[in-house]
């Protein structure tokens, strides 16, 4: 029997620096394959928003592969039962894909695949796309995996494949089946704008792909990382000012070790050291992206539980029912409708275009977490949906760091008052997104700031000093605190924290 190879293509949009394609063109046949999941489109994470932007990813990859020779087939069902059948097609003995550091169904996915593989005598082989590190014991030593992996040599795009007789009759003459719409997949329309029309630079949508995804990284590393870390905390300047690359690296339309080899030689090759700076500052994030993924890789369960479980049921919705109380704060954070401006304004943008600033979804998690008192998770998944960048890893390790739940970071907390008049000193961008302020339209701040703030520190202060906290919070810091991240291992004197916090999710 003569082997032949599956593609399987997950967050791993793109031709360049591609294990799975690279080893499968030396094969007798290949295929490549994507599914979409009905346990993805039923998540509570999933948007119709990201749903268009995969689709359209999918159109000039599935052309650029056509180009080599590989046909990439779009299915639609459940993973192993979509495996089975095309088995049937295309009898397969190898199976080839990336490693994913994802939610919940998508671990569970990935199990049940390997089982249904065992079973088949399919040979599942799967390749690291990150510096995300699988059955890692403990962050000692990671910081070096990480610089390894990311300096070896990329992955060279295949000149071509050799497809199975059936399927190449059917690619050469264009006949394999359309990709399906946001119709088909019974997402609603209307609901998928990816980003303002009126923002300048060509971003406009933010178009989606690999030619895209490069164009996007080439700008930024060529001029528009000139003061890079100070927009990225300014709504203002964020839109330009910001790589723009997080949906990218999210939907894999590019390899982590591209970005970094790009922006190190960009470093090296500048001669503008204000240009330099912004990149360095940009080049240290990329660790920061996997160190976070690392999290939930290590960790899995933090996607539904607090990192520290001495603060379990501190706050509403952890272990109890949200009171109708709850329910209303929750509702006018969702739909900007507090009562303070600078928060009502992040969350429009985000709702309208998908992104926000990192230090604005900072923000925004803070005054669910600490203004209203809200667990993290009923927040998380609302944001999730919003994010088009959504990435678990980051978004959840996140949620829980701008909480105050993970036992071991420092909390936190951002006043929308104070960065109203530190990023947003003239109300340009308030007005932009709040036109009706200064009406009786808008409405008056739900919650009193100052007694908020004084409730929530004097909780949490008075639950991190209990002896369990102390105790547990040493366990927390030698499995999931970076080596290198201003959080060192147990019983080292801790070294000052870094200047720039992180914001949620986006960390670009």
């Amino acid at each position: 029997m003569s082997e032949s190879a599956l593609v399987w293509f997950k967050r791993d949009l793109r031709m360049a620096d591609h294990a799975p394609l690279a080893e499968a063109a030396h094969f007798n046949a290949a295929l490549a394959l994507f599914i979409i999941e009905p346990a993805w489109l039923g998540s509570p994470e999933c948007h119709p928003r990201h749903v268009a932007w995969l689709l359209e990813c999918l159109a000039p990859l599935r052309t650029s592969l056509a180009q080599r020779g590989l046909p990439l087939l779009v299915r639609v069902g459940e993973a192993t039962e979509v495996l089975m059948e095309l088995r049937r097609e295309f009898p397969f003995t190898h199976l080839f894909s990336h490693e994913e550091t994802g939610t919940g169904w998508s671990y569970t996915r990935d199990k049940a695949v390997a089982r249904w593989c065992q079973v088949q005598g399919v040979a599942w082989t799967e390749w690291p796309q990150t510096g995300v590190v699988r059955r890692l014991k403990d962050r000692r030593g990671w910081a070096t995996l990480w610089q390894k992996r990311m300096d070896a040599l990329p992955v060279p795009v295949p000149a071509g494949f050799r497809m199975p007789i059936d399927f190449k009759r059917a690619c050469l003459s264009d006949l394999l089946p359309q990709l399906p719409t946001l119709r088909d997949l019974g997402q609603p329309l209307g609901t998928t704008a990816l980003w303002n029309e009126s923002t300048p630079l060509g971003l406009g949508t933010q178009q989606a792909g690999e030619d895209a995804a490069h164009e996007v990284l080439h700008s930024f590393l060529r001029e528009r990382a000139l003061g890079y870390r100070r927009h990225l905390s300014s709504p203002l300047d964020a839109e330009l000012g910001c790589s723009r690359l997080s949906a990218h690296l999210a939907f894999g339309t590019l390899s982590m070790r591209t970005v970094h080899q790009a922006t190190e030689a960009a470093i090296e090759a500048t001669p503008n050291r204000e240009l330099a700076y912004g990149l360095r500052g940009f080049a240290g994030r990329l660790r920061w992206h996997c160190h976070f993924m690392q999290k939930l890789e290590d960790e899995p369960s933090i996607e539904w539980r607090n990192f520290a479980r001495t603060v379990d049921g501190l706050r509403p919705g952890d272990g109890t029912e949200l009171q109708d109380a709850d329910r209303e704060r929750l509702a006018a954070w969702c739909e900007g409708r507090t009562g303070f401006p600078m928060v009502d304004a992040c969350m429009r943008q985000l709702r309208a275009t998908g992104w926000l600033n990192f230090r604005m979804r900072a923000m925004l998690v803070s005054f669910a977490a600490y203004h209203l008192w809200l667990h993290w998770r009923e927040p998380g998944l609302f944001l999730a949906r919003q994010f088009l960048d959504f990435e678990p890893g980051i978004h959840w390790s996140q949620m829980q760091m701008q909480s105050g739940t993970t036992g071991i970071n420092t909390l936190r907390i951002y006043s929308p008052t104070k960065q109203a008049l530190d990023q947003d000193p003239q109300g340009l961008y308030i007005r932009r997104w709040v036109p009706e302020l200064g009406t009786r339209a808008y409405p008056q701040p739900i919650v009193d700031e100052r007694s908020a703030l004084a409730e929530a520190k004097r909780k949490l202060y008075e639950q991190r000093a209990t002896p369990e906290a102390r105790g547990e919070a040493g366990a927390i810091q030698q499995k999931h605190g970076s080596r290198r991240s201003g959080l060192p291992p147990s019983g080292v004197r801790a070294r000052k924290a870094p200047a720039a916090d992180l914001g949620q999710g986006s960390l670009f």
